[in-house]
């Protein structure tokens, strides 16, 4: 199964959305809270070509983008194989 990882900020309703989605599907993934900002803030804008929004999703390290994007990955039926490796 591919590594997932989702930057998030608490009280952020499209990060519950998206990791909704990938819990129903039983994906493990690192989750990286900067609500507080700090190092992984800095890391997020910089994988995510200075994206500043929450959710920002990486799946085997490439930028999927926000909730949105995961879910028209899902709707498009691309995302299981991504989620494969």
């Amino acid at each position: 199964m591919a590594r997932v990882e989702i930057y998030t900020k608490m009280f952020c309703g499209y990060c519950s959305a998206a990791k909704r989605l990938l819990g129903g599907k039983g994906v493990d993934f690192e989750e990286y809270d900067i609500t507080l900002g700090g190092p992984k803030r800095a890391e997020m804008l910089q994988r995510a070509n200075g994206r500043t929004t929450v959710p920002q999703i990486f799946i085997d390290g490439h930028h999927v983008g926000g909730s949105d994007d995961l879910h028209a990955l899902e709707r498009e039926g691309r995302l299981d194989p991504m989620l494969a490796g």
